[in-house]
């Protein structure tokens, strides 16, 4: 049974950032970088429960932290498969969805929409595109209307 715990209601603040699992950090950074991103932190991390080493990297862009750490490809295959919680998709809140779009198809992306679509939800509707990301996540770019 879920309750309502009213302090994190009242101090709750937005995303901090995302964990997203990559399989090769360096090209990650890079693909990043090219949307905005500055790398912020980089390094080695040890997970004593596990006996290994991950690399990690962190990226910010006004206020929005991804947490990019390197998998092998086994790990991806097997990451991707599973529903719980790891992310595959970022939705970035845009003022302009249109120029926004047209940005990002000039400078190469892989679009996964035609051009932006409008959905039909919430109170006012929403419109949006997405890219592909290295790893194959999908990163929504979205203007509520």
């Amino acid at each position: 049974m879920s309750r309502n715990i009213p302090l994190l209601q009242d101090n709750f603040n937005g995303l901090q950032h995302l964990g997203l699992p990559v399989s090769n950090l360096e090209a990650s950074i890079a693909f990043y970088r090219s949307l905005g991103f500055k790398r912020i932190m980089a390094s080695q991390v040890d997970v004593p429960e596990e006996n290994d080493t991950i690399l990690v990297a962190m990226m910010e862009q006004k206020g929005v932290i991804i947490e990019l750490y390197q998998v092998t490809r086994k790990e991806m295959d097997e990451l991707r498969s599973r529903k719980d919680g790891h992310v595959d998709h970022i939705a970035f809140d845009v003022a302009d969805v249109d120029k926004a779009f047209h940005e990002l198809k000039e400078a190469g992306f892989t679009m996964v929409e035609e051009k932006p679509v409008f959905l039909d939800f919430w109170e006012k509707g929403c419109k949006y595109f997405a890219i592909r990301g290295l790893d194959g996540e999908k990163l929504e770019f979205n203007q509520i209307m």
